[in-house]
């Protein structure tokens, strides 16, 4: 009896297994259609679901622009945050570097210490704040700009260059 049960359970696995062998061939060849260009090569369902929602009405297409000057697009809600914005730039460019080169370790601690977003001149500081807030809607541009998080307040300011030395020749009067 216990030898049937074990077949049975290999013949469901290989089952299960020749299902999703399936579903992936299917899946690969509807991401080779053109019209699913901008669906990425592993979609989520997460990815799915902003696609679909891009293409009734209820999601926004971003323009981004990075300080080389090359941009690419990200989708997010409607009622999406700073904080969603970053984190679908965050998964995009990790993809394109991903596509690139490989595995590539990006310190998203460092370019948010030093660098915020901002749209019309308007810097999206606080992650809170929904992107209707700023005037993003739908096929809106947004770009990197150098800042400096203060540690104090934990807002952007501009960046000042040498400002250890500056602090430190004040103090000592050697100006």
């Amino acid at each position: 009896m216990e030898s049937g049960s074990k077949t049975e359970e290999n013949v469901g696995y290989s089952s299960i297994t020749a299902k999703k062998a399936q579903l992936q061939s299917m899946l690969s060849a509807l991401l080779d259609d053109p019209i699913l260009f901008d669906v990425p090569k592993k979609p989520t369902l997460a990815d799915v679901d902003t696609l679909i929602n891009l293409e009734l009405g209820s999601a926004m297409k971003i323009s981004v622009t990075k300080v080389d000057n090359t941009s690419f697009d990200v989708a997010v809600l409607n009622s999406a945050t700073v904080k969603d914005l970053k984190l679908a730039i965050r998964k995009k460019i990790n993809e394109i570097e991903q596509a690139k080169m490989g595995h590539r370790h990006i310190s998203w601690r460092h370019v948010w210490a030093n660098f915020c977003l901002a749209h019309h001149n308007e810097k999206l500081i606080d992650d809170n704040s929904m992107l209707t807030e700023y005037g993003i809607h739908n096929n809106s541009k947004v770009h990197f700009f150098p800042c400096v998080v203060s540690r104090a307040s934990h807002k952007h300011s501009k960046r000042k260059k040498h400002r250890f030395f500056h602090g430190l020749s004040k103090r000592s009067g050697l100006v």
